[in-house]
């Protein structure tokens, strides 16, 4: 049973300066939502009861979003505003299900994820990357959660990319594809477009096993000189532990990117029955085709 996500929240978001530096890059919002709540309804989704926020300076708002706002409340139940009352009644998290933990040095991804080794008693927790938004019908951590068994070890979420962008991933060396999963036998962050083993990149959506933390432990610099998380991943295949790619159903933006940022506001406003017609005109006014 998956029951505790990890959410990494301590990066400084600095593709988006000047607007990330007074706010976290993770409540850059889509839509009418910020990003890390888009995480954490996909993880509530799944049945996770217990989230783990990696921080570091700056990121109060964070905290706060999840947290009551009782003046707010108040006023909103004083004018009426009932479907706005439960919007924000509905985003908070239980008293004694979030922990936030600092990350005192940005020393990378595995750092981040060791960090919270002393929080997780299951044998296994799911991690959030919420620069990943994904669109889909079934959550994609649900798919995950409802496929994942002890036999695939740590499971990770992969998506096909362009040949010329492996260098921004983390990917796979396969050696079977079962179906919607894919058996790994090694897994190499960043490599060089000339001798990637393959264009199966990771995103951000994983099931680990609490094993994962003696590796990362060892805190070995890798690419970038971070403490990388594929590292820990790697070494644990050579202790027998497998590794499996997940084939999810949906599509991913990396809101991480302006782009992806983009992207992602246009198909979830596209998606949205209320707001479709407006996008439809704007686009129509300014002469650029919206695909159906």
């Amino acid at each position: 049973m998956i029951k505790t996500a990890v959410f990494p929240v301590a990066g400084l978001g600095s593709r988006f300066l000047p607007a990330t530096k007074a706010i976290p890059k993770e409540m850059l919002v889509v839509v009418d939502k910020p990003l890390i709540q888009y995480a954490v309804e996909e993880a509530k989704a799944a049945g996770i009861e217990k989230f783990i926020f990696i921080t570091s300076q700056g990121k109060e708002a964070i905290e706060n979003h999840f947290d009551s706002h009782s003046g707010l409340e108040s006023t909103l139940q004083a004018r009426g505003k009932i479907e706005d009352l439960e919007k924000i009644r509905s985003i908070r998290i239980p008293e004694g299900q979030a922990l936030f933990v600092r990350q005192h040095e940005p020393l990378g991804l595995g750092h981040a994820v060791w960090c919270a080794r002393h929080f997780i008693q299951e044998d296994a927790f799911a991690l959030l990357l919420a620069d990943d938004l994904i669109q889909s019908k079934v959550p994609c951590l649900k798919q995950m959660v409802d496929s994942y068994t002890k036999n695939d070890g740590n499971m990770v979420a992969v998506i096909d990319v362009p040949k010329n962008e492996v260098n921004r991933y983390g990917i796979l060396d396969i050696a079977l594809q079962p179906g919607a999963k894919v058996n790994a036998k090694a897994v190499i962050e960043k490599p060089d477009i000339s001798t990637a083993p393959s264009s199966t990149a990771i995103i951000g959506r994983y099931i680990l096993s609490t094993s994962i933390f003696e590796p990362l432990g060892l805190k070995k610099a890798g690419t970038g000189g971070e403490i990388q998380l594929t590292d820990g991943l790697q070494s644990m295949l050579g202790a027998n532990v497998p590794l499996t790619g997940f084939r999810f159903s949906g599509e991913r933006y990396d809101c991480g990117t302006k782009v992806g940022w983009l992207q992602a506001n246009l198909a979830l406003a596209a998606s949205d029955p209320e707001l479709r017609p407006y996008l439809e005109s704007a686009f129509t006014s300014l002469k650029i085709p919206l695909s159906a």
